[in-house]
């Protein structure tokens, strides 16, 4: 009992001091490590001739996309509906949320209840989702083969027969509003949502969270108007994976899906995206912050862009990950920071990349130096050999580690198919990432994160200070590029929502 005690006490004095992190002692400096190069790595690109779906297209209009997979008894299934949050009302932004969250909360056949019971009854899943920033909404679900037909009755049902009721629309208003209420209630958020906007401007894309406003405004009518001019076959691409035959899986989806009505989907074009702006430091004021959030960011390129391998390894060596230049500077040389990432976001427009982090107040200016310090390095200095091929090997590793899961080959189909890829895209993927150099690596970036074009938000109290000097944070971003500043807002409380 004593051995085992004592053995638990090592374990919680280990991970105490691996939580500790940046505030621990730091020992020798990840520059001093040699990478002895021992592991059996392949350097050839990998090979893969990925399972093609069969793609019919109904008389509606539906595109089905049909993907035999005998390895496991289950069904795969996942419909995008070429509308979502994109297509929001400029006064009613959430709406394509909305209605996508409330799918499941009854139809003209069915209850809440009963799609919550019937769903659990089946061992199944099945969930609903248009995402900010996203031009689609997406219909998820799976379960057993042996009930597909149950299964797909149900997701037919909450796809075309929505009943949007009134009572359950009042519950979800008010989950809606303590949910938002609770987001600008939180720095990170409120500093992805200042970048989104002075990135995108006017553009659709610059909207991360409903209103109050909207959320009052939403009313079962107005869904189901919503619905029915997005909600259409012609509009959508459904892809299935599972134990099946295709023949049967047709016979399925047209029993079940045949009937939706076709009709005209009319969508306004999208404004123009704004061009990038000169540097600038938003400074979003939150008084009592001991931390600071610094995100910054630019413009990349769309989805179908042929330079989109690039920046994914690009993206990858600046912030993509442990092992990136951001998080090894901050955290593991600098002990700045528990973490430093990047990300990016390819769609039908121009998609961000990101980078962010989160310090203390009294670091705030020696994080904004190393952050512009990785800016210049990655766009001025050539990306070394084992670098390149680190990046490249994580990434090709991840991909490849993905495709034994039903839903990640339906996504890559849906994408593919969405985007209109070359059929064999993803096949060629990996050889793509394998063909990246470092001059394209360095073009992307001088491209992508250009310190000319970046721009920093920072949410944090504004009269904390941020350095040694004791200087407070607001007066010392002045340094980085002008200072636009702003209040924190947050919304009324969920108690006032109609």
């Amino acid at each position: 009992m004593k051995k085992s005690i004592s053995i638990i006490a090592v374990v919680l004095l280990a991970a105490l001091a691996v939580a500790q992190g940046p505030a621990g002692n730091k020992g020798t400096s990840v520059k001093n490590v040699q990478k002895l190069g021992k592991a059996p790595i392949n350097n050839q690109p990998l090979q893969i001739t990925l399972p093609k779906p069969v793609q019919k297209k109904l008389p509606n209009g539906l595109t089905v996309l049909i993907l035999e997979r005998h390895k496991l008894p289950t069904i795969n299934m996942t419909l995008w509906v070429k509308s979502g949050a994109l297509d929001d009302p400029k006064d009613m932004p959430g709406l394509a949320s909305f209605t996508a969250d409330m799918l499941r909360e009854g139809t003209t056949k069915r209850t809440s209840e009963q799609i919550a019971t019937e769903v659990d009854s089946l061992g199944a899943t099945l969930g609903a989702s248009a995402d900010f920033g996203q031009s689609y909404s997406v219909v998820n679900a799976s379960g057993l083969v042996a009930s597909a037909d149950k299964l797909m009755d149900l997701v037919a049902d909450v796809v075309i027969n929505p009943s949007f009721p009134a009572d359950e629309l009042t519950k979800y208003k008010v989950r809606k509003a303590a949910e938002v209420e609770d987001q600008h209630s939180r720095p990170d958020f409120l500093a992805q949502e200042k970048l989104m906007k002075v990135l995108y401007g006017d553009f659709p894309a610059s909207v991360v969270s409903p209103t109050e406003a909207s959320i009052n405004a939403t009313t079962s009518d107005v869904l189901k108007k919503f619905h029915d001019a997005n909600y259409v076959p012609n509009n959508a691409i459904l892809a299935i994976a599972g134990d099946f035959t295709a023949a049967d899986a047709e016979a399925m989806v047209t029993k079940y899906f045949g009937g939706w009505q076709k009709r005209v989907v009319q969508k306004p074009a999208l404004p123009p995206v704004p061009p990038a702006a000169a540097r600038k430091v938003y400074m979003v004021n939150r008084p009592g912050s001991v931390q600071a959030n610094l995100f910054f960011g630019g413009l990349t390129m769309k989805r179908t862009d042929p330079e989109f391998p690039s920046l994914a390894v690009t993206n990858r060596i600046f912030g993509g990950g442990a092992a990136s230049r951001l998080f090894i500077d901050l955290r593991e040389e600098k002990s700045l920071t528990y973490g430093a990432y990047s990300f990016t976001r390819t769609e039908i427009y121009p998609g961000p990349i990101v980078g962010f982090t989160q310090v203390r107040n009294a670091v705030t200016d020696e994080a904004m130096k190393a952050l512009m310090d990785n800016v210049q390095r990655i766009d001025t200095e050539p990306v070394k050999d084992d670098e390149m091929n680190d990046a490249k090997h994580a990434i090709v590793g991840s991909f490849a580690l993905t495709l034994e899961q039903p839903q990640t080959l339906l996504n890559l189909a849906l994408t593919q198919t969405y985007y209109g890829l070359p059929p064999t895209y993803w096949d060629d993927y990996p050889k793509l990432i394998a063909a990246v150099t470092p001059d394209m690596v360095q073009k992307s970036a001088q491209k992508y994160l250009n310190p000319d074009h970046l721009q920093f938000v920072c949410v944090t109290d504004a009269t904390a200070a941020g350095n040694a000097e004791k200087q407070a944070v607001k007066d010392l971003l002045g340094k980085y590029g002008p200072v636009d500043y702003s209040e924190a807002t947050k919304p009324p409380a969920p108690g006032g929502t109609k």
